[in-house]
């Protein structure tokens, strides 16, 4: 039997390392809550009630490194910080709404 690294995996389906990037905890809530509106942190622990500051702070960094979400500080008093979908998040949005379609069948 032959094993293959994880690199190896990847390049044979491209589509495994946004699987695994999306797959992590709240991801796919954040995701689904940004489609509605710009994200602002104290919202989201509101709107997740099971989340934690933790997870919802890494999510948040994991999703913005993969250039998902853009991270924008608003300059008004108070000083609050906005996470919006990016062009290659709002490129994805079919994508979920076909997976939506699929679950319901």
């Amino acid at each position: 039997m032959t094993t293959h690294n994880q690199e190896n995996s990847e390049e044979a389906c491209p589509a495994e390392g946004l699987l695994k990037l999306l797959a992590g905890k709240w991801k796919a809530q954040i995701f689904r809550l940004a489609l509605e509106h710009p994200l602002r942190f104290n919202a989201l622990l509101r709107q997740l009630p099971d989340a934690n500051k933790q997870s919802i702070a890494l999510a948040l960094k994991e999703l913005e490194e993969a250039g998902l979400l853009v991270k924008t500080t608003i300059k008004q008093k108070p000083l609050h910080i906005e996470y919006v979908l990016s062009e290659k998040g709002l490129a994805l949005v079919p994508v979920f709404r076909n997976l939506e379609q699929l679950a319901n069948i």
